[in-house]
């Protein structure tokens, strides 16, 4: 992913006043409440699990290994899952072998909501400060494994307590291939998320559609805090909003910053246009909120950064969200 324009943060604080709730309120409200917890310890190590892999760039055999490993993940969490394969042309004219994993409960629903998240990782550390280090290729810790980690957890407590809408659990390939920095070419918008583009015109089922998305990139890191990116503000800034107040609700308003960032060219951007269902990114920003994680696109993007924490805030509130929803 890319990031173009500064984040500028702000913060806002109310109080509530003691009017009294009805008993039907208080019903409806231990109603809501009622998720499961969210376990940062299997989280984790979802992640190391991926992280043992090597880097998973697309046409290598870590790529293909953990490919096969997360499909079994998701089918033994009850999943029906559905593996899209496809030839994709990289922005150099390189073939990728690509593979989109889908894991859906309640498939027969018309009713349901997307959770995506990136499972393959940078070709290169384009970023990293010692140019020796740039075309290596990253671990991707908090960089793909961390969103999928969080994922895989979730659909760990889904399998044992169904929400009321049909989840799709959905990973997605080949969002980081995208031309680097030493690049000498042109540098186009569309040489990234490949996976998604695909999944977008090849929906994995005819006529797929969902209430609404959640994007989950790089929500492991430490010293992270998440705000609300502008094409998510730009194509559903009711499900941003619905997001920031549950994490706000369940304590983690200190992380779910109520603060505006830039414009961020991810997957759900191409899943917005191409698909119409609107689709936010929750993607971490460094501690002041204004450029990404220090580790991104860099050798440091490795275990030793992944905060549970971090992944306990992000995993806990997605699941307020879609146990509440109706």
């Amino acid at each position: 992913m890319t990031l173009t324009g500064a984040f500028c943060l702000f913060s806002a604080f109310s109080c509530g006043g003691g009017s009294k709730v009805s008993s039907a309120a208080k019903e409806e409200v231990e109603t809501k409440v009622d998720v499961p917890r969210f376990n940062a310890d299997s989280a984790y190590l979802y992640i190391k699990e991926q992280v043992n892999f090597g880097p998973r760039v697309p046409n290598t055999k870590g790529h293909v290994a953990c490919g096969d490993y997360l499909a079994k993940r998701l089918e033994g969490f009850g999943a029906r899952v559905i593996s899209q394969s496809a030839d994709l042309i990289a922005f150099d004219g390189t073939l990728l072998k690509a593979r989109n994993i889908i894991g859906s409960y309640k498939p027969e629903s018309k009713k349901r909501i997307a959770l995506f998240a990136h499972w393959d990782t940078r070709p290169w550390a384009d970023n990293d400060a010692d140019k020796k280090n740039e075309r290596t290729p990253i671990l991707g810790a908090n960089d793909g494994a961390s969103g999928v980690g969080v994922l895989l957890e979730i659909a760990r407590l889904v399998n044992d307590r169904q929400p009321e809408l049909g989840i799709d659990i959905i990973f997605l390939d080949a969002e980081d291939y995208g031309a680097p920095q030493f690049y000498e070419g042109e540098h186009r918008e569309e040489s990234w998320c490949l996976g998604a583009q695909y999944w977008a015109r090849n929906r994995h089922v005819e006529g797929y559609n969902a209430r609404f998305g959640i994007l989950l990139d790089m929500v492991g890191g430490a010293n992270s805090v998440f705000v609300k990116e502008s094409y998510s503000e730009e194509f559903a800034p009711d499900i941003n909003k619905k997001v920031w107040n549950a994490a706000k609700k369940i304590g983690y308003g200190n992380l779910f910053v109520d603060g505006n960032g830039g414009y961020i060219t991810d997957d759900h951007l191409f899943i917005n246009r191409m698909s119409r269902i609107k689709t936010i990114d929750i993607i971490a920003s460094d501690s002041r909120g204004g450029d990404f994680v220090s580790t991104w696109h860099t050798i440091d993007d490795n275990m030793e950064h992944i905060d549970k924490n971090t992944l306990k805030a992000v995993g806990q509130t997605v699941l307020e969200v879609i146990y509440n929803e109706k």
